[in-house]
Formats: C-alpha cells, structure tokens, sequence
C-alpha cells in the first residue's frame, strides 16, 4: 500500500549547529490489508515518518512510493488516507457532531452519508452522547475518540495514527483498540506508532522498528520475539531437596513435596534433562519462557 525507499532526512538549523540526521536510508513498506505496528523511543523518526508519508515535509533523499490502488493522483491518493495526529487540533466551541460534519465535507461527503457513518460508528466509540456538547467540554479520551472516527469517516482504504492509545487509560485503550481491530477487519489496512509496546503485540501482525533514525527490525512480530532473544526454558523436577544439578542452570525455586522449578538456557537444556533422566527423576514439564515484545524492545532498546 505505501512503500518507503531509502528514506533520509537532515535538518539543519544554522551555520553553527551540526546537521541533525533524523532518518537515514530507512526502507519498509505496508502490505496492502496488514495491521503494521511502528515502534521506537522517542526522537528515533517515526513522526518524521509520518510527516514524510503526508508530504508535511519532504525528505533529504529517497522517496514514498504509493500503491496505484490508492489512485494515480496526489489528491486521489490523499482522499483515501485516514491520518490521526498525535497532537491533533480541535476547533473548541464546535460541538462534537458540527467537527465531524465539517471533516466529512472536507472530505467531500455528502451530510447524508456523513450523518450514517456517524450513527454506525459514534456508539462503537462511545462518543454518540456527547456529540450536542462543544469539544472544550471532552476529555483528553472523548477527544482521542472523536478524532479516530473523523479519520474513518470518509472510508479510507489505509489509516495511519500517530500514537492512538497515548495518554488513555487502560479501559479506553481496550475499547480503542477494539475498534482498531473492527476497522481493520472491514478490510483497511491500519499503520500505527506507538510507545505501547504490549499493545502493538496484541493486535499488530508486523512491526517496524527505527532506532536513532534508522531500520532495526521489520518483520512479523512472531519472527522477533523468535530470533531476537535465546529462550529460556522452565523445568519442573521432583528431586531429592540436596540435589545440585552438574548442569548450569540460570536459577531454581524449591517448593514443597521436594518439587523443583528450574530456569535453564536453551543451550543446556538437553543436556540437562539427560541428567535428571539418568538420575531418574520425574519430569514433570517442559515450559519454553518466551520474551514478550515489550522485554525485548526494552532490554535491548530497540537494537533487535
């Protein structure tokens, strides 16, 4: 749907400041129907990403390549984009329904379609009883909300957000992203950044890491979790209480009727179950202890 291509960014601000290289030959792209995760820490250039993609700034070098299912034209292909801001603006003494009729004329909908789209979606993000009271009067939340369903409004073919779930607590992130998941399911194909690593892993089927303006990982989020980290492994032997495997092992919990809970690497692993086998102690479990996605964006900062 949108291809990146050797992507690099320099801002240069004066003549005694160093350049500041804010993305440098960075190249991913955004299958068609994908629900694509964009993560990093904070001024590793996934904003300036997104900015490039809407041609709020254009790039050093390089270059954004659209789908032609998108349209042949820059106006075409910007009529089927959905694009939420991170910190949108919000015209305060409109009410909740007058911004959403104002977004969906601009987007060159007719009042009756607007006015359909927003009694289908409006209770979904539980937004519709506010849509009389004027957008000064909602929360950070409603107005997270009421800006998502602007953005869907117009029944674009990809969205692209720039962190939906931020500053939300845990009940509207849930109900966001549920709505995510039933916007992608109707077939859109979403692109997200965000800081919230769990949530990227729960709904995401790709990810995309950028490190310090450049590509770290983009792939499925199975395959990092996979290749990133070795696994450890937890065993769960009934030994005799003395009992000190020849075997390193990362670390053991003893528990009652002489039960024992064993960390073991995965390169020691066959090696030591041969062991318990030999001494003939029962084995009880195997368990593979996986990293989750946050534990290897976080140990690692991203350098995957």
């Amino acid at each position: 749907m949108i291809k990146l291509q050797s992507l690099r960014k320099v801002f240069k601000s004066d003549l005694l400041t160093q350049p500041f290289v804010a993305l440098d030959d960075v190249s991913f792209d955004v299958p068609e129907g994908s629900m694509v995760g964009f993560l990093g820490a904070n001024g590793a250039g996934k904003t300036t990403s997104l900015k490039i993609i809407m041609d709020f700034i254009r790039p050093t070098s390089g270059a954004v390549i659209f789908s032609s299912k998108l349209g042949s034209s820059k106006l075409e292909i910007f009529k089927n984009i959905g694009f939420l801001p991170e910190r949108p603006y919000f015209y305060p003494t409109l009410t909740g329904h007058d911004f959403l009729l104002f977004m969906g004329r601009l987007s060159e909908m007719t009042t009756t379609s607007i006015n359909h789209e927003i009694q289908v979606w409006a209770p979904r993000f539980k937004i519709d009883h506010a849509l009389k009271r004027e957008l000064k009067t909602y929360s950070k939340g409603m107005l997270q909300r009421i800006g998502f369903l602007a953005t869907i409004l117009h029944h674009p073919k990809i969205v692209i957000l720039d962190e939906p779930l931020s500053g939300l607590d845990p009940i509207g992130r849930k109900e966001l992203k549920d709505v995510i998941i039933e916007v992608h399911k109707e077939g859109k194909t979403v692109f997200f950044s965000s800081h919230i690593v769990p949530d990227v892993e729960e709904i995401c089927d790709r990810v995309v890491f950028l490190k310090d303006g450049k590509l770290a990982f983009d792939g499925s989020v199975g395959s990092l979790i996979t290749d990133s980290l070795a696994f450890d492994y937890v065993v769960s032997v009934k030994a005799d209480f003395s009992f000190n495997p020849q075997t390193p092992f990362k670390s053991v919990t003893i528990l009652p009727n002489n039960l024992k809970k064993y960390i073991v690497e995965s390169g020691n692993k066959d090696r030591f179950l041969v062991e318990m086998i030999e001494r003939k102690y029962i084995i009880l479990s195997i368990e593979m202890n996986k990293p989750t996605l946050e534990e290897i964006f976080y140990q690692t900062r991203g350098t995957v």
